[in-house]
């Protein structure tokens, strides 16, 4: 089973993490909210636990996003009140165990939840406004027209498209095109958004990418 954890707390996902792959499970450990959102949009799981309390993006947050996913979530927070479980529940969490917590009941509940019958869909063709990333040809298409994109190029714009209308970073770049866990001090990603910039806006009348000034890089249709 493939499970994304998304908790800020180092000592408890090591533990967690552990515990999983000893039970023979794939477990991605994600610290952060809005990273976890897109890591959960982008990979394909079969069940999501997440904190309440994270930076960047709230678990009850993520939760809701996620809703229409259809993959099972669960709730792991020091946060268990009546209304604070209700709370999770009704925002799309199938599962809510409250901290402290015992390893063994955390896996049985995953393990229900992992036993539910798959039915998510994974996307083969990204849309974004009139641009187009076939995942399965390796192909990108705007208005129609075929655009010619180098295989590093490709998956810049993948991560972008997957992240539509939010701000990716340099550094989640750098992470998921590069595989770079440091800042390698070079205009790496600087060069490689200019020259997707020239391939899929300069030829066209509306512009998708866009820079954030100080932060990163956003693509979506006009707002």
């Amino acid at each position: 089973m493939r499970i994304l954890l998304i908790e800020d707390d180092t000592k408890t996902s090591d533990y967690i993490a552990k515990g999983f792959s000893e039970a023979g499970h794939v477990c991605d450990v994600v610290g952060d909210g809005r990273d976890g959102l897109f890591q959960a949009q982008r990979e394909a799981y079969d069940v999501i636990v997440v904190d309440r309390m994270l930076p960047g993006l709230d678990g009850l947050a993520i939760v809701r996003s996620l809703r229409a996913a259809k993959v099972g979530t669960s709730f792991l927070t020091s946060i268990g009140g009546v209304d604070d479980r209700v709370e999770g529940l009704e925002a799309g969490g199938d599962d809510y165990l409250v901290k402290p917590f015992a390893f063994s009941e955390l896996m049985a509940r995953v393990n229900a939840l992992g036993r539910r019958p798959p039915v998510q869909e994974q996307r083969t063709v990204l849309k974004v406004a009139d641009l187009e990333l076939d995942l399965i040809r390796r192909e990108a298409r705007r208005a129609g027209q075929v655009i010619e994109l180098q295989p590093r190029e490709f998956t810049l714009l993948e991560v972008l498209m997957r992240g539509e209308g939010r701000v990716i970073t340099k550094t989640m770049l750098l992470e998921r095109v590069w595989d770079f866990h440091f800042d390698p001090k070079t205009s790496v990603v600087e060069t490689h958004i200019s020259r997707l910039r020239a391939k899929v806006d300069k030829p066209f009348q509306v512009q998708l990418l866009h820079t954030v000034r100080n932060t990163g890089y956003s693509l979506h249709a006009p707002r």
